[in-house]
């Protein structure tokens, strides 16, 4: 025996106050253990068990344990009845002990093999046995599958294919372990508290030989099937309970994250087979030892969270579930937009960088997953992943990371610290926009470090800031005039803080012109009568015009203008539909995203699809359509070459809906599209920001959140000046903006902070500051937009306040904004 599994028995054996019956060692844990024991020896065990066992049932239980070093699904229950029958459950305790605790016995056990003899197996292996292994595997994957059948979704529309290459590439992991088997021995004995015990007490042996298996030992290069071990492991539905959660689960996640990338990519196709509530039951083991660890600790900035093991493993362990989430999914591998265009110019600086020491990262963008790269596919990919992106969120642990330390970390890259923005599922976007702010104020600080260089070096005066100086009633044209040139000479340039000046008014700008900067320029740009965008009545949405007079370099400004709000931390007024925001992050609009772009051409389309009777004659369409321009004239596009000549019938029909979709999504706006994406990714092409955030949450960083909670704000205000929140004025504020509508809220908001929009994480992460204002008067409220003060004086009465401040809202654009 090694010394675990004597370990083991010495423990079983003080449990139960075990006799010695004679000078050899105990004969209830060597009766298993050791071969060269004899009848005799057997006869003396039997006659200190105090009866409980049959003394004729003992030689053959015997006989058939004591040389068992693996086991299967017919051996586990026969082991079962006999020990249900003596009411004696050692013998099974023993063999569940030596076999979970060894890795290289549970590599061979519940193997597929053709000599299981069960009456339940039997129709399985009829069922199965036309098929080859790979495609067996699979089929015993969806037979456990919840009532919602993810895998059919995921074979259907774009991938399957793809799922096909998944079976494929996954190799002998899916036809060397039987895991219908494995789940149902599990569910035979884990109701059985002394046996669940037996599992709890031989994960804790196992996982310290299995991480040094993995580390020192290459064990997996050597044989494959050593990943049966986490395959039958992770199948325990008991491991997220309390007692696993102290050692034995921490241990085996530290083994589990130790695994070789095509491990992990294999683990992760196997799991992506398995039905919802199969990964959410992952996804919930993972979750519980990460919450569990980061409440029974106390993380701060010296004790950080990133330095627990426990915490990092199962968050590497996580992430083989999300991606298993993602390739379960309904994936679109195949709309990728090209990325032909031309290549951002290189700064000069980058020579000074270098000779300073700081050399640019990831000067192609930002970092790629390697887990994401073995596999072969992107988070952006999936349209609909098996359970929600959310579920991989941990709020505690987004809680008490401290984000400054782990923005280091991810930056340098480290191999000895573990960075939490390497997971960006598990954080919220509160958190992620905060790791996002630091990465642009860093690089505003190098790019104002490196001008002062070049100032003394070069003997010229360069401005450390990116400043426009623009007219109010001009603030295209002096905007487009400047950006332009910049993008030109240096684009570098774009990347330094943004510093507005409005010709001819005072006002230094903190923060707060920029926003009004921001708001005017979004105002002008999608008003519907210059026609660079058409509005949507119905959805409130804007899309790009196919036949706009603009010129490109207007739809670049735009781009420019929308990745420099995100670097600057602004919100903007803007209505995009979610297909723009996927087209940013390098996906082409599909035909289902017409649901949100184009209704009612989406509606049509999917009747069309939808159709019963004979298309071609009821129609008489073609693959011809037409659009009207600016002025009310049909313009005619062929979706195929000779289209007006080619009938739509209902065998063709799928192919028109998916060119007509290509066509007004990807093609008609090829033009205008590009040069915006060009002008977003001359701000943000050296950003985190594709890596850190989905579409959905790219949008939220723009537009902020619609959603006002005023209540949120109050509990998060602060007060200056002599005011508190007990002062009888704060009470009568609170009292009377409660009280206004919906557009003077979103008017009290604009004045207040800039914006009419709640910021990533809703208004209570806006921390105003209300600060008195001197005694009572006639004066009206002001603000600092820049720092999102209110200066309130006292006025007297609760009818005065609400006077004043309704006078100050709605009279304050382009006055009195600092």
């Amino acid at each position: 025996m090694d010394n675990n599994a004597a370990a083991i028995k010495a423990l079983e054996l003080y449990k139960n106050n075990a006799k010695l019956c004679d000078p050899h060692p105990s004969k209830k844990g060597a009766s298993s253990a050791f071969p060269e024991n004899s009848a005799k020896g057997a006869h003396n065990f039997s006659a200190c068990s105090n009866g409980k066992m049959n003394h004729k049932d003992l030689p053959p239980t015997r006989e058939d344990f004591r040389d068992l070093n693996y086991l299967t699904e017919e051996k586990v229950y026969e082991i079962l009845s006999l020990c249900s029958e003596t009411e004696d459950y050692s013998p099974l305790i023993r063999v569940i002990g030596r076999v979970f605790s060894s890795a290289e016995s549970l590599v061979q056990s519940f193997r597929k093999a053709k000599q299981h003899t069960k009456e339940e197996l039997k129709s399985l292996q009829a069922k199965d046995e036309d098929k080859d292994e790979d495609e067996k595997e699979t089929a015993s994957g969806s037979s456990t599958a919840m009532e919602v059948e993810p895998e059919a979704s995921a074979s259907s529309g774009d991938g399957p294919s793809h799922g096909e290459n998944n079976v494929q590439k996954l190799g002998p992991v899916e036809v060397s372990v039987d895991i219908d088997a494995v789940r149902r021995v599990y569910e035979r004995l884990l109701s059985n508290e002394k046996i669940e015990a037996a599992f709890l007490n031989a994960l804790v042996y196992l996982s310290p030989n299995v991480e040094c298996d993995l580390t020192y030992h290459s064990v997996y290069a050597a044989d494959p099937n050593y990943l049966n071990v986490f395959i039958i492991v992770m199948e325990n539905s008991n491991l997220h309970s309390p007692e696993y959660l102290e050692i034995a689960l921490p241990q085996f996640c530290k083994a589990m994250s130790k695994l070789p990338l095509p491990a992990l990519a294999k683990l992760a196709r196997l799991w992506s087979q398995y039905g919802a509530d199969q990964i959410r039951r992952l996804v919930e083991t993972f979750q519980q030892l990460i919450t569990y660890t980061v409440i029974s600790n106390e993380f701060s900035s010296d004790n950080l969270v990133n330095e627990d093991d426990g915490v990092v493993a199962a968050t590497k362990c996580l992430k083989i579930v999300y991606y298993a989430n993602v390739l379960g999914g309904d994936l679109d591998t195949d709309h990728n937009e090209d990325d032909d265009d031309e290549p951002i110019p290189e700064s000069s600086e980058l020579t000074l960088q270098e000779l300073l020491g700081e050399e640019r990262r990831n000067k192609k963008g930002p970092r790629v997953d390697p887990l994401e790269t073995e596999l072969g596919i992107r988070a952006s990919d999936c349209r609909k992943p098996l359970i929600t992106f959310e579920d991989f969120i941990n709020e505690p642990l987004n809680e008490v990371l401290e984000m400054d330390k782990d923005y280091t970390f991810f930056k340098v890259e480290t191999e000895s610290k573990f960075s939490f923005m390497t997971c960006p599922f598990i954080l919220n976007a509160v958190t992620k926009n905060l790791g996002l702010y630091y990465d642009n104020r860093i690089r505003m600080y190098s790019e104002r470090r490196i001008t002062a260089l070049y100032s003394l070096v070069q003997g010229q005066q360069l401005n450390p800031y990116l400043r426009l100086k623009v007219r109010r009633d001009h603030i295209i044209d002096d905007a487009l005039v400047r950006l332009e040139m910049i993008a030109m000479e240096n684009p570098a340039d774009l990347k330094k803080q943004l510093y507005v000046e409005f010709e001819g008014e005072q006002g230094v700008d903190e923060g707060g012109v920029s926003k009004e900067f921001f708001q005017l320029v979004v105002e002008e740009i999608f008003n519907p009568d210059i026609g660079m965008f058409t509005y949507d009545e119905r959805t409130k949405l804007f899309w790009f015009n196919p036949s706009s007079f603009e010129n490109e370099g207007q739809f670049t400004l735009i781009g420019i203008v929308l990745g420099l709000a995100i670097y600057n931390n602004c919100i903007l007024d803007v209505h995009f539909p979610m297909v723009v925001y996927r087209k940013l992050m390098g996906k082409k609009g599909t035909f289902r995203d017409l649901a949100d772009s184009h209704p009612v051409l989406y509606q049509s389309l999917k009747d069309l699809l939808e159709y019963e009777g004979n298309v071609e004659d009821d129609m008489m369409i073609t693959f011809q359509i037409s659009q009207t321009d600016l002025f009310g004239n049909p313009l005619m596009y062929d979706l195929k070459e000779g289209g007006d000549k080619i009938p739509v019938t209902n065998e063709n029909r799928k192919d028109f809906v998916a060119l007509y979709a290509e066509y007004m999504l990807n093609k008609s706006v090829e033009k205008q599209f590009k040069a915006f994406r060009r002008g977003f990714h001359m701000v943000t092409n050296e950003s985190p920001l594709k890596y850190l955030f989905r579409p959905e949450e790219i949008e939220l960083l723009i537009c902020g959140s619609r959603n006002l909670d005023f209540q949120a704000l109050e509990d998060s205000t602060e007060y200056d000046g002599g005011y508190n929140k007990d002062s009888r004025i704060i009470k009568d504020f609170w009292e009377t903006v409660h009280s206004f509508g919906q557009e003077q809220k979103r008017l009290f908001l604009q004045f207040t902070t800039g914006t009419d929009r709640a910021p990533v994480g809703g208004l209570g992460k806006l921390k105003m500051i209300i600060a008195k204002n001197g005694p009572d008067s006639d004066r009206l409220p002001t603000s600092h937009t820049c720092f999102n003060v209110l200066l309130l004086p006292e006025y007297s009465t609760i009818e005065k306040l609400r006077e004043r401040l309704l006078k100050a809202i709605t009279y304050a654009k382009g006055f009195g904004m600092l």
